[in-house]
C-alpha cells in the first residue's frame, strides 16, 4: 500500500478495533476479527475498502483451500462486521459462504478412564485439576480461573465466573472434589487462586499474580492419554457431557 492508502487502513482498521469494544466482544474474538481484516489487506495489498464481491469470493475461495472452515467462518463474520459497521456497506455476498454440516459425536471417556487418568498424574496440582474438570464438566479454562471464593462448601456449589459466552453459572461440588481442592489449597495456601502458576518456591507461588499455565495442562493431559494407552481422541476442553462422572 502506497502512504495515502496505508493512512486510510489504519483510520479504518482502528475504527473496526473501536466498534468492536464497544460491542462489548470478548477479546479473542476482538483479536480474530481484526485479523481477518489484516489479512485480507495483506493479501491484495490495499484498504479493504476498495475491493469487489468478485476479489472477495476469490479470496474465499483460497482460504477454503488454505485454511479450516472455522477459520473461513470467522473471517466472514470479522469482514462482515468491517463492511456493515466501518464501511456501511451491504454484505450481500455473505450466502455464498456456507460450510459444510458436519455432526460429529465426541470421544467421552468412561468412569474407570477417567479414573485411569487422575491416578496417573504424579504432581498434586494436576490430579486436582483433572478431577475437578472432570467431576464438575468444566472447560479447561473454567477450572484455571476458579477461585477461592467461588466455593461455597455449604451450599455444596461452585461459581463458575465468565464461562461460556461470558456467563456465570452455578454447579453441584461434588464432596470428593471439594476435599481434594482444599488439600491442594493447603499445599500453597494462596489468598485467592486455586490453581496458582506452580513456578519457584511455596513463597514464590504463594505470590503468584495469575493461574497455572493453560498450556501445560493440555501437554500434560496428552501425555497422561498416550501413558494410560487411551485410543480416544480426548478434547482437553471437556464438556458438560462428563458432569458428576466422578461423583
Amino acid at each position: 500500500m502506497d502512504p495515502s492508502e496505508q493512512f486510510r487502513f489504519d483510520r479504518l482498521y482502528q475504527r473496526h478495533l473501536r466498534l468492536l469494544k464497544l460491542q462489548g466482544l470478548s477479546e479473542k474474538t476482538i483479536d480474530v476479527y481484526t485479523r481477518a481484516v489484516r489479512r485480507v489487506a495483506n493479501h491484495f495489498d490495499c484498504c479493504p475498502d476498495r475491493l469487489t464481491p468478485e476479489q472477495l469470493e476469490i479470496y474465499f475461495g483460497l482460504l477454503v483451500e488454505s485454511h479450516s472452515w472455522s477459520t473461513v467462518k470467522v473471517d466472514r463474520n470479522g469482514l462482515q462486521f468491517f463492511w456493515k459497521h466501518v464501511l456501511k456497506l451491504d454484505w450481500q455476498w455473505v450466502n455464498i459462504i456456507k460450510p459444510p454440516r458436519i455432526h460429529t459425536i465426541p470421544d467421552i471417556l468412561t468412569l474407570s478412564e477417567i479414573d485411569k487418568l487422575i491416578a496417573a498424574a504424579r504432581k498434586l496440582r494436576y490430579r486436582v485439576f483433572f478431577l475437578a474438570t472432570y467431576s464438575m464438566g468444566l472447560r479447561l479454562g473454567e477450572t484455571l480461573s476458579l477461585q477461592v471464593g467461588d466455593i461455597d462448601f455449604q451450599r455444596k456449589r461452585v461459581h463458575v465466573r465468565r464461562g461460556k459466552g461470558c456467563r456465570d453459572r452455578l454447579i453441584p461440588l461434588p464432596l470428593p472434589t471439594y476435599h481434594a481442592l482444599r488439600a491442594l489449597w493447603c499445599s500453597h495456601r494462596h489468598p485467592y487462586l486455586l490453581f496458582p502458576s506452580a513456578q519457584g518456591s511455596i513463597e514464590t507461588i504463594r505470590q503468584a499474580t495469575s493461574h497455572m499455565d493453560r498450556g501445560g495442562a493440555q501437554k500434560t493431559m496428552k501425555l497422561l492419554v498416550a501413558e494410560c494407552g487411551i485410543k480416544k481422541n480426548i478434547n482437553p476442553l471437556p464438556t458438560s457431557q462428563l458432569c458428576h462422572s466422578s461423583a
